[in-house]
This record gives C-alpha cells, sequence and structure tokens, in this order.
C-alpha cells in the first residue's frame, strides 16, 4: 500500500470525532499489522486537524488494539507535543494490561493519565457525563 493510498484510506484506521473541546481518536485494532510507512501515512489523517484547529484535549481510545509498534508511540508523542503547546492534555482510554505494561516500562505512563474507557475519560476532561 503506498502512502498516498493509505492516507486516502486513513479513516479505517482512526475515527475522529469531537466533543466540544475534547478531541477523541478511536483507533482500529488493524494499527497492529500495519507496516511503519503507513502508520506514518494514516498517523497525518490525526496530525493535520490537531495543528489547523486543536482542541483543548485529546482522549485517544486504545479499546480495539492490543499492542502497538515503536511508530505508533512516535505518533503519540507527536500527538503529545502539538496538544501541550495549547495548554491541553493527551490521555489514553481503553488501555489493554499488554499496553499498559509497555507504558510502564517506559515510563510513559507518567506522562499520560489512562483511563478505563473513552466514558471515563472525557468525563474527567469536561467534568460533565
Amino acid at each position: 500500500m503506498s502512502a498516498e493510498a493509505s492516507t486516502e484510506n486513513a479513516e479505517q484506521f482512526f475515527s475522529i470525532r469531537r466533543h466540544g473541546e475534547n478531541m477523541v481518536v478511536t483507533v482500529s485494532g488493524e494499527i497492529e499489522h500495519l507496516p511503519s510507512n503507513v502508520i506514518e501515512a494514516a498517523a497525518q489523517f490525526v496530525l493535520s486537524p490537531l495543528k489547523e484547529n486543536p482542541p483543548t484535549n485529546v482522549i485517544v481510545d486504545l479499546e480495539r488494539v492490543n499492542y502497538f509498534t515503536s511508530e505508533f508511540i512516535s505518533f503519540l508523542l507527536r500527538c503529545h507535543v502539538i496538544v501541550k503547546k495549547h495548554a491541553g492534555e493527551l490521555v489514553l482510554a481503553g488501555v489493554t494490561d499488554r499496553i499498559r505494561e509497555l507504558l510502564r516500562q517506559t515510563a510513559l505512563d507518567t506522562l499520560w493519565a489512562i483511563y478505563d474507557n473513552k466514558a471515563e475519560a472525557l468525563n474527567a476532561l469536561s467534568g460533565s457525563d
């Protein structure tokens, strides 16, 4: 799959929804099997709106993901930098035990708040139900 084709099909890997000032990025389990160049191209689908119309906070919903590669961690860090530039927070939701352990081993669990699910994260960030 070429980078151009993967960018055009990015919606099969990422879903973006705005909830007021919060953006929820839902990640497909397909991300686990993608080569790094395809992850990079698909990530532009998320990074572009973060730069053009920055939300206050970003929730990355990983409920459908069992593991990810260093390329995906790089993507998360780039999102984090963009959100922090606008004084926002990036948080993770729906993290499996396997991913939680990876985050612990890399100390990234100290960088991002981790919530059991998207609803809990939205509630915490927006202060409403």
